[in-house]
């Protein structure tokens, strides 16, 4: 017997608990890496003379390098081991920052936004795949509150580097600095990660198959989740200049609203689906964000469209943790693969989601197209019971 099955099967209560901080941890590094990189983006607009179409393809690379490169990470994480990839792709994450501060044209830009992309993807599906290993030895619900590190990560990141660039300090310098922190984190927390790798005598691990049926409905239901969030991202602002009235300097609070929302709901998600089970939680969290889509889109107010992002937020908040936790333990399908697949799917609906809303609006308007969003988020509802 080697040294992970003693591992998965007994772990003692100090190495879960190192598990159970380190996995915490890397969702953390995740999210500040990614977020950092949101505050940049005017400096290599400005640095590279591009207009917003070149910016917009340019930031294409940045979401379909991870796209693309989800499905191929699935597999080399049950091979190498979620440890190793864990480490391997968090240190090529960190040296995305100053390469981004750097580039000299556009194509350089598309380049490494699509290694940086490529890099997020082997971090999130190998993070995530590790987190089911640490719940499952755990036996309790974990994952909401991973994903809420991640999305505290995301508010941290953009501040610490936005603070960092308002006190004059150069840009490559600052992502440097973001960098090596991150760096250290990731090799601080390594020895804690669960060490899943192959031993030389062990059994060779089975051939992979395709991934079950049900990881590709999860992933369509992800596709709808992610797809909610996008919108939020990328049509909040605009809805609340355009349809409510907002001043264009004051129209991101609704997105601040929302994003507090969604993280205070992961922070506390775990002990939420811990009473109400996954099934009740995403059934009650889809219908909560279908209706914050309804309320944003049919009661002309500012303050009520704000009080629907938050409900947005709170009733988005634990639908994808909980459908990652589900597809960890699909029988017959390795965690890293079926999370590969959900995940893939996901980024499908947040890539092109923001697009479709753009189609319908533009045939219709945004209110109507906020309300197609709300449809969808009722047939996840009514799908709940997949987690089961």
């Amino acid at each position: 017997m080697d040294a992970t099955t003693d591992t998965l099967r007994g772990p003692s209560v100090s190495m879960l608990n190192g598990a159970k901080r380190a996995t915490r941890l890397i969702f953390l590094v995740a999210g500040i890496g990614m977020s950092a990189w949101a505050p940049m983006v005017p400096y290599a607009k400005a640095r590279l003379g591009l207009d917003d179409a070149q910016l917009g393809l340019a930031l294409l690379a940045f979401g379909g390098g991870s796209m693309l490169s989800m499905p191929f990470v699935g597999w080399l994480a049950h091979r190498l081991g979620n440890r190793t990839l864990i480490v391997a792709s968090g240190l090529l994450m960190c040296l995305a920052l100053p390469a981004l501060a750097l580039v000299p044209d556009m194509a350089a830009l598309i380049a490494v936004l699509l290694y940086f992309g490529v890099v997020l993807g082997a971090v999130d599906v190998s993070m995530n795949a590790h987190a089911v290993d640490v719940e499952r030895m755990d036996g309790g619900r974990l994952m909401s509150g991973f994903h809420g590190l991640f999305s505290v990560g995301g508010l941290t990141g953009s501040g610490v580097m936005s603070a960092l660039l308002a006190l004059g300090v150069p840009l490559i310098v600052a992502a440097s600095v973001m960098a090596v922190m991150l760096a250290g984190v990731v090799m601080w927390l390594r020895h804690d990660l669960l060490n899943d790798a192959p031993s030389a005598d062990a059994p060779p691990k089975e051939p992979l198959t395709m991934p079950h049926a049900l990881a590709w409905l999860l992933g369509l239901l992800c596709f709808v989740s992610f797809l909610a969030e996008g919108s939020m991202l990328d049509w909040s602002a605009v809805f609340m200049r355009d349809f409510r009235g907002v001043s264009p300097a004051s129209a991101g609070f609704g997105y601040a609203f929302f994003s507090v929302a969604m993280a205070l709901g992961r922070l506390t998600g775990d002990r939420i689906v811990g009473r109400f089970g996954p099934v009740w939680t995403m059934r009650i969290g889809a219908a909560l964000a279908a209706a914050g889509f309804l309320m944003a889109a049919v009661v002309s107010s500012a303050a009520m469209s704000i009080v629907g992002f938050v409900l947005i937020g709170i009733g988005a908040s634990n639908i994808v943790p909980v459908m990652f936790s589900a597809a960890g333990r699909l029988p017959g399908t390795p965690p890293a693969i079926a999370i590969a697949t959900v995940t893939t799917l996901g980024y499908v609906g947040l890539l092109s989601g923001p697009a479709l809303i753009g189609v319908v609006a533009h045939v219709s308007n945004l209110a109507v197209a906020f309300g197609g969003v709300a449809a969808l988020l009722v047939l996840v509802s009514l799908s709940a019971r997949i987690v089961k």
